[in-house]
């Protein structure tokens, strides 16, 4: 079963790799860590272990099961390119989203260099799948704006911007070479206020720009009652999907096997270890 979700702008999640570290402002009410924290040392749940940075090898094919098209969140719970994660697993990641083209694949990542080197080395034979979408957080100048330079520069088809959360002003944003915008506000305890100018400000240039914008929330700590309506609308955009055939079932199931078949147990031990052994400070 795919693990529907809340979030406005996807259709499902998928959680191959659990858990991250903080690495910038953006970070600091992160929505993942306080729920997976609520269940540390709960034994049995799939937070057991709080928001400790590990691989989940037996979700790894998950999606190619999945029969009905989907728009999934790659990684909702953690960040694919985080330091701790192996090249070899985000190549199998990858593997599995170039393998399931009838579904829409929505990786992002505060951790550009990364995402812009593998795309062009070893992911370069998922940079160009136009159902495989890759974005990176955008949450103010001095972090964000970096941040979308990498991305640009990198050999992505589809590239996109998730402005969540918005603690100041953005000013002018350089749109070339990208398809999609996400703005969003903080939701939550303590959540740090959102100016409606700043969001009108992105709404018009990705108009002008002919960028597709998708507006998610106002956030704040009632999030449900301030809604996500913006000058009387809702702004639901997206890029154009690709539609592919949904392949027989058996088919799935072959190509699900042999990329499962490449990680050994034993290997999957041993990138585990790494994996929990190379987190990374809080750098910001």
């Amino acid at each position: 079963m795919a693990i529907e979700t809340s979030i406005e702008w996807t259709d499902a999640t998928w959680n191959p790799v659990r858990g991250c570290t903080k690495i910038s402002p953006g970070c600091k009410h992160c929505y993942a860590e306080t729920f997976a924290e609520r269940f540390r040392g709960v034994k049995g749940h799939p937070y057991e272990q709080g928001f400790d940075l590990r691989l989940v090898p037996e979700k790894l094919a998950e999606p190619l099961r999945w029969r009905t098209r989907k728009m999934i969140f790659v990684n909702s719970m953690s960040d694919l390119f985080h330091e701790g994660v192996p090249d070899d697993y985000i190549s199998a990641v990858a593997r599995v989203m170039a393998a399931a083209p009838w579904h829409t694949f929505q990786v992002l990542t505060k951790r550009a260099e990364r995402l812009r080197y593998l795309l062009d080395s070893t992911l370069s034979f998922a940079a160009q799948q136009p159902h495989i979408w890759w974005g990176v957080s955008v949450e103010d100048r001095k972090y964000g704006f970096p941040r979308i330079d990498h991305l640009r520069a990198s050999r992505a088809a589809i590239r996109f911007l998730s402005v969540e959360p918005l603690p100041e002003a953005l000013g002018t944003i350089e749109l070339r070479g990208l398809q999609w915008v996400i703005v969003g506000g903080e939701s939550g305890p303590g959540a740090r206020p959102m100016e409606k100018t700043w969001v009108l400000s992105l709404r018009d240039q990705c108009k002008r720009s002919g960028v597709s914008f998708f507006f998610k929330q106002w956030g704040g700590v009632r999030k449900a009652a301030a809604g996500r309506r913006l000058q009387g609308r809702t702004y639901d955009e997206f890029p154009r999907r690709p539609h592919h055939p949904v392949p027989a079932a058996e088919e799935c199931v072959s190509i699900a096997s042999r990329i499962e078949s490449d990680f050994e147990t034993s290997d999957l031990v041993t990138l585990s270890a790494l994996a929990s052994g190379r987190q990374e400070p809080v750098r910001y």
